[in-house]
């Protein structure tokens, strides 16, 4: 994904791990950032903006992030807003928010890096954020959730437990952070059983619950008894495809068990919400300093979750390796691979 750039000491920097303590590092990025910029003035409520990709209401992605922002208010006391806004409208929503005062604008995905980079030059009092992306400057920052860790797990999980040898992988938007976090699955299926075969599918849409559901169906028409998703808001449709064969799915981003489909056996998450508030209040303080952050599994960031309502349905050896392999994460014998963008 991203060159990383082990930054920030606004979040902790995990480069891996399930547990522990965590471990501050002094970034380099391609032209390292050194500004810092002012800070909300004694008295003035700050205000801070989140965009997404679709709805917040997804109870994944967009939610994680929507919750981060809720934090930011309840702990900080700031003004907060949020709208959905992709493509050519993240400028246009990103710029009217600047122009408003805003002082921390959070994008919440890959796609809104370059655009932020646009609009940074312009706003130089106001502070943009992407979830994902390369890219910094001073006033222009990234941190990306490690969400490989738990995606690798989840991976060796399904292979370990499948019956048919064959798991699937269901995207929306074919973005790099998604790519990214499908290549560790199948790096992870792979390496608990090397004949496994998994199936990529990318919808184009991670609001199309249909196309999602349909796409579901194909891959266990294909033999997929196993399902992980990166659809956003169109995951509900993976859901409901496993739930009708009778199939077992992963969550992803936000722990997803308690579907009503009860077709979840585990959740690859990430618990992202203490990231936007200890970034916020560096903004607060005037501390902030533009650079790329990445968070992993010794914050206990990225996990992944057995639903407690099927953990008998899951193999007391496939929980050992489990543990095992989170041990070997924490401890920085296990890289978990992650593409750079």
């Amino acid at each position: 994904m991203m060159k990383l750039l082990r930054v920030l000491p606004l979040l902790a920097i995990i480069a891996v791990g399930c547990s522990g303590g965590r471990e501050s590092v002094s970034a380099t990025t391609g032209s390292t950032p050194v500004s810092t910029t002012g800070g909300t003035p004694s008295g003035e409520k700050m205000k801070v903006a989140l965009l997404t990709p679709g709805p917040v209401s997804d109870s994944g992605w967009n939610a994680m992030a929507y919750k981060g922002l809720q934090e930011i208010q309840k702990q900080l006391g700031a003004e907060v807003n949020n709208q959905e806004a992709l493509d050519a409208k993240i400028k246009d929503a990103a710029r009217t928010y600047a122009q408003q005062g805003y002082k921390l604008i959070f994008g919440h995905g890959f796609e809104y890096n370059k655009p932020f980079m646009e609009l940074g030059k312009d706003f130089p009092n106001t502070i943009f954020v992407s979830s994902s992306g390369s890219e910094t400057s001073a006033n222009v920052g990234a941190f990306r959730f490690y969400l490989e860790q738990s995606f690798y797990l989840a991976g060796m999980m399904g292979a370990k437990m499948s019956k048919t040898g064959t798991l699937a992988m269901i995207g929306g938007d074919e973005v790099p952070s998604i790519k990214s976090t499908f290549a560790a699955f199948r790096a992870g299926a792979e390496a608990a059983r090397p004949d496994v075969k998994v199936i990529q599918v990318f919808t184009g849409s991670g609001q199309d619950v249909a196309k999602a559901k349909q796409a579901t169906l194909d891959a266990i028409g294909q033999g997929a008894d196993f399902v992980i998703h990166q659809a956003n808001a169109a995951a509900q449709g993976v859901f409901d495809a496993c739930k009708e064969k009778g199939v077992y799915a992963f969550g992803s981003n936000a722990d997803q068990n308690d579907n009503p489909s009860g077709a979840v056996i585990a959740s690859a998450i990430s618990r992202g919400e203490s990231a936007f508030v200890d970034l916020a209040k560096q903004v607060q303080a005037g501390t902030f300093k533009g650079g790329v952050a990445l968070m992993g599994m010794d914050s206990g960031v990225i996990d992944l979750v057995i639903n407690p309502k099927l953990a008998d349905k899951v193999p007391a050896d496939v929980k050992t390796l489990l543990d095992e392999t989170k041990a070997k994460i924490v401890k920085g014998d296990l890289k978990i691979p992650k593409d750079e963008f």
